[in-house]
């Protein structure tokens, strides 16, 4: 037996190997016949190729802790078009190769959005990437040859749903535009790109000061896109307010508490 489980480990059949003993108890209890027996061994193969699929494309996600959907409270925004964000979570959009754009004030939940996006490509099979849109740029930036910089961009071009979080908080030169507009183009009509924004389109110029890429920039992302909209107060700020009158109220009654003693 371990000389099986050693040839077997060298087939890479790791799975089979681990659980030989398993598979050879439960055949030799139910009696199963040589294709039951080989049946076992290709499930057990399957599933654990399968795990370890998931668990390579997690890690290549590199997605940060975040919200379930589940957690979404659609009742904040006063603008929002649920049944579109359902199908976009759903990945309506990946198998024709569209792009998401995601446009709301801060602290509506599109980071959330993008997030859920992104995860649900991982558990669908997709090879997705997380990355703000800061990270993406600096990354690129820091390439020190055109030949890293070409591998670079053939990197984030290859992922089935590339999503680029908060494109407008931070202003960024001509030289970011270029390479932002590489890889959207490299992109275009044969992957998706989920971009979430606190700018409208018209206000773009602003991210890229004197660039002259901005509008093919728009134009890429939006000509086959589901345009997300969202309007309302932050939500953050809501619940930040909310927990500083918890804690006053609880500052309150301890200190009201101390008095009487």
């Amino acid at each position: 037996m371990t000389d099986l489980r050693q040839r077997l480990a060298a087939l890479q059949m790791h799975a089979t190997a681990g659980l030989l003993d398993d598979i050879v108890g439960t055949a030799t209890k139910k009696r199963f016949g040589p294709l039951q027996v080989l049946e076992c061994v290709v499930e057990s193969e399957e599933r654990e190729r399968r795990k370890r699929g998931l668990d390579r494309r997690n890690k290549r996600a590199r997605l940060p802790k975040f919200k379930p959907m589940a957690d979404f409270d659609w009742q904040w925004p006063t603008q929002i078009d649920r049944a579109l964000v359902e199908s976009v979570v759903a990945l309506d959009f990946v198998e024709q190769a569209m792009n998401v754009v995601i446009v709301a004030p801060p602290g509506l939940g599109k980071t959330m959005i993008a997030q859920n996006v992104v995860h649900q490509a991982v558990l669908a099979g997709y090879s997705a990437r997380f990355t703000t849109a800061s990270e993406l740029l600096l990354d690129l930036a820091a390439q020190d040859s055109p030949r890293a910089l070409e591998r670079r961009l053939r990197y984030y071009a290859r992922f089935g749903v590339l999503a680029i979080d908060e494109l407008g908080f931070l202003p960024h030169g001509g030289r970011n535009a270029d390479l932002l507009y590489e890889v959207i183009n490299r992109c275009y009509g044969k992957r998706s790109v989920v971009v979430t924004t606190n700018l409208p389109f018209a206000q773009w110029g602003t991210i890229f000061p004197n660039a002259t890429c901005v509008t093919a920039i728009v134009e890429r992302l939006v000509h086959r896109a589901e345009i997300v909209s969202l309007n309302g107060e932050s939500y953050r700020v809501a619940e930040a307010d909310r927990e500083a009158k918890v804690r006053q109220a609880a500052r309150v009654a301890k200190a009201s508490a101390n008095r009487k003693r």
